[in-house]
């Protein structure tokens, strides 16, 4: 799975970079086998997200983990979000 990076994917790279307290940089790029993903469209949790022949997988920490411990620990409340879909809140970035 050679392929060259394009314009798009160095701009996501380099933005999402420069918030670590969230989402950040991507954690791999490229072949999902490197990180033991063997079916892209068979995830663990939510829906299989297309992907075209020209395209390279990109991949983010994400929130699944953290809501599976916490479904295990059955905290009185916590607020997270659905696979596939982001959490909005009026917090600051500062303020994380």
């Amino acid at each position: 799975m050679e392929r060259c990076f394009n314009s798009s994917l160095l701009l996501a790279s380099s933005i999402t970079a420069r918030f670590p307290m969230t989402h950040g940089t991507p954690v791999h790029i490229g072949d999902p086998a490197l990180i033991g993903i063997r079916d892209l469209q068979s995830p663990d949790y939510g829906d299989p997200a297309p992907l075209a022949e020209d395209e390279i997988p990109v991949f983010w920490a994400c929130g699944v983990t953290p809501q599976a411990v916490l479904g295990e620990a059955e905290p009185e409340l916590f607020i997270t979000h659905a696979p596939g879909c982001m959490l909005v809140t009026d917090r600051l970035y500062s303020q994380l």
